[in-house]
């Protein structure tokens, strides 16, 4: 098959929309770009500019689980270490769970790395970026540290 596919958007599942959409919001710059109910149900589309590119919806009734079958973990990327470091303090600031101390590399030598951390549900997450980070420790050597935490 010749067609390239890209993300479109990713949905995700919350208990409370309005714990969630601050956390986004701050973490992520993201804007509310929509939002609406349905039968006793919320859910808000978050993004930059006009692109779409989280939604989020209020129909969970408990927090997330890594030991079920699904979505293992979501991964944004920036442009350099000042933007992984500045997301990391923000999340400090809000007392988010972080998987590793610190910014790491996302294997031995990799110039690649972030952080890894979980959302308000428990949903794992991670910011990284390409280059800068092969000063920072691997976890878990020459296993990708995305992977198993």
């Amino acid at each position: 098959m010749s067609t390239k596919f890209a993300t479109g958007h990713v949905g995700i599942n919350v208990t409370d929309l309005d714990r969630s959409v601050p956390f986004y919001s701050r973490i992520f710059g993201f804007e509310t770009l929509a939002e609406g109910t349905a039968k006793d149900r919320r859910w808000t589309f978050l993004g930059q500019g006009s692109d779409l590119v989280l939604t989020l919806w209020q129909q969970s009734n408990a927090t997330f689980s890594a030991t079920t079958a699904g979505l293992h973990h979501l991964s944004f990327q920036v442009d350099s270490l000042a933007d992984v470091t500045a997301a990391e303090s923000a999340l400090k600031e809000l007392g988010a769970e972080f998987a590793h101390e610190g910014v790491v590399a996302h294997s031995e030598g990799a110039s690649s790395g972030g952080i890894f951390f979980n959302d308000p549900d428990g949903i794992r997450l991670e910011i990284f970026t390409a280059s800068g980070a092969e000063d920072t420790p691997a976890p878990d050597g020459q296993t990708p540290t995305c992977g198993f935490f």
